[in-house]
């Protein structure tokens, strides 16, 4: 963006946000967070977007288990305490008692949580006959790509407080699973009063949970409001009023933190972290995540469904150059696989493909296309943690694949209509990122790459692997983490010579706070709680 246009932006951001900031700012029980983009919707199990987790997992609702924050450890939730059965086909969880649902102009609840609302929680996602399974526009993209119906024979309440999911097979994450978003727990009497008052899409606009914070407003692609839940039963937030500023572009993101209209940045770029540092109102923290940016080839398109065409597109593309421009010096370390080094099961001797030009020109030949062919480069606008300035990653590959006789375009998409059309197939090259879930290399794996998540959309490149995808189900089915690491090894071997995506990189995760913030620790998994937020007087 041209510098007079970006001041320009800038200034009339600023200037709106006095609508909603200033006060705010000098309010010491208020929190301005400058997020990346705005919420797919509310009902979360219909989405995957980590925006999407912040604004409803992370504020609003709650699952049965948790993860300690900024580890993978997980610890009691919603359930105080559970048992797993020797064959590790039963897991039984004993509820909380005393867990209040948020209170609202919408909604006022009669009663507290118990079984059924666990069961509503899992059942609309697993049972096709659920009144409610057909209520979701978008379906549940991480129920159907990790085959969550395939996997629970039952879940059943022996009474108000105990309930009890009986799997068909063992599934060595399950438990991890349980603390991932689409597992949230919803109010079933609210959903119920819906359902009679014929208002079923209300549960996507106006959501109910049990989380820290409860759902103000929210007006579309400007800002998220939220206010503390009194009733929470694990401590009344110490910020009180909680309001997400939606700011795609991370130099206005950087602009607003500055002038302290917002007291966190989200996902400044790295190559902007020194000039950061250097500010004396700012501290910066940053982690080594689970997170990986790839570009998703999609094997559905003609000729893309040629590996020799799929490994010329590696070669083509020059990975160190990229990464040098998005992330600067230490930013990020070269991608080879799904997932990054700091998850167990990495294989730290697989070389990624070279960049090599002439041999992929070759290939192309070879695949019968040597008279060069059109291709699509999708992208966002704005930037993330996993694609910090989307245009200029664009315009390198657009120029890397000019080089071997690809003729390409660019086409840029908010990112709701992005993921909207990619899910339909409609893309040939995308650049993507993922944050990890729960800790656990399936993760990566079966929502992303497995034939369920083709047949979902969620497996952004359309691709089925028989011998990947018996690999990585052999590798959720047994216990061993040696077995499982052997597994997964095997089946990252298969993802490099079938060569689906273009992995990119597995960036460092930085967030920008003003020095008045306290409390905020960051996730490996790449969401951002604010529970446990307070700001110095």
């Amino acid at each position: 963006m041209p510098k007079p246009s970006l001041l320009l932006l800038t200034s009339l951001l600023l200037a709106a946000l006095p609508l909603a900031a200033p006060a705010m700012a000098d309010d010491k029980n208020s929190l301005v967070v400058c997020t990346e983009a705005s919420p797919e919707g509310f009902d979360l199990v219909q989405y995957t977007a980590a925006t999407t987790a912040d604004a409803t997992a992370e504020t609003l609702f709650e699952r049965l288990v948790r993860f300690i924050p900024g580890t993978t450890e997980l610890e009691p939730a919603l359930a105080e305490s559970w048992e797993v059965g020797a064959d590790g086909l039963t897991y039984t969880f004993h509820l909380r008692h005393g867990v209040k649902f948020h209170h609202t102009e919408w909604f006022t609840p009669s009663r507290e949580l118990n079984a059924d609302d666990v069961l509503w929680s899992f059942q609309r996602q697993l049972d096709p006959q659920h009144p409610w399974h057909d209520k979701a526009v978008r379906g549940f993209p991480y129920a159907e790509s990790m085959g969550m119906a395939e996997l629970i024979e039952r879940i059943e309440a022996p009474d108000a407080y105990t309930v009890r999911f009986t799997l068909k097979h063992a599934e060595a994450p399950f438990l991890a699973n349980l603390a991932m978003g689409f597992s949230s727990i919803y109010s079933a009497e609210y959903a119920d009063q819906l359902l009679a008052a014929g208002k079923p899409g209300q549960l996507n606009k106006l959501p109910i949970g049990t989380g820290p914070f409860v759902f103000d407003r929210y007006a579309k692609d400007a800002q998220v409001r939220f206010h503390a839940n009194a009733d929470y039963w694990d401590g009344v937030p110490a910020i009180q009023k909680l309001l997400f500023a939606i700011t795609p572009d991370p130099n206005v993101r950087i602009q607003q933190l500055k002038a302290g209209a917002c007291q966190i940045a989200l996902y400044p770029r790295p190559t902007d972290i020194a000039a950061l540092k250097a500010d004396s109102n700012i501290k910066i923290q940053s982690l080594d995540s689970l997170l990986t940016a790839y570009i998703a080839i999609n094997t559905g398109h003609t000729p893309l469904d040629n590996v020799r065409v799929r490994q010329a597109l590696n070669m083509a593309f020059d990975k160190s150059a990229y990464l040098r421009a998005q992330y600067g010096e230490g930013g990020a370390s070269p991608a080879v696989a799904p997932y990054p080094p700091t998850l167990w099961g990495h294989d730290s001797q697989m070389l990624g493909w070279p960049h090599d030009p002439k041999r992929a020109r070759q290939l192309l030949v070879d695949s019968g296309h040597g008279d060069g062919l059109k291709l699509s480069i999708w992208t966002r606008p704005g930037g993330g943690p996993t694609n910090p300035n989307p245009g200029i990653g664009a315009q390198m590959l657009q120029a890397d694949l000019a080089a071997i006789g690809i003729d390409s375009d660019i086409r840029v998409y908010e990112w709701g209509e992005l993921i909207k059309r990619a899910k339909r197939g409609e893309h040939d090259l995308i650049f993507m990122g993922w944050a990890g879930d729960n800790g656990d290399p399936d993760n990566f794996l079966t929502p992303n790459l497995s034939c369920a998540a083709a047949k979902s959309g969620e497996n952004m490149s359309g691709w089925c692997d028989e011998h990947f995808d018996a690999l990585i189900t052999e590798a959720r089915r047994v216990s061993s983490r040696p077995q499982r690491i052997a597994l997964y090894r095997e089946a990252l071997s298969v993802f490099h010579d079938e060569a689906p995506w273009i992995p990119l990189a597995f960036p460092k995760q930085f967030t920008a706070l003003r020095n008045d913030v306290q409390g905020f620790v960051q996730s490996p998994m790449g969401s951002n709680n604010f529970a446990r937020v307070s700001r110095t007087p």
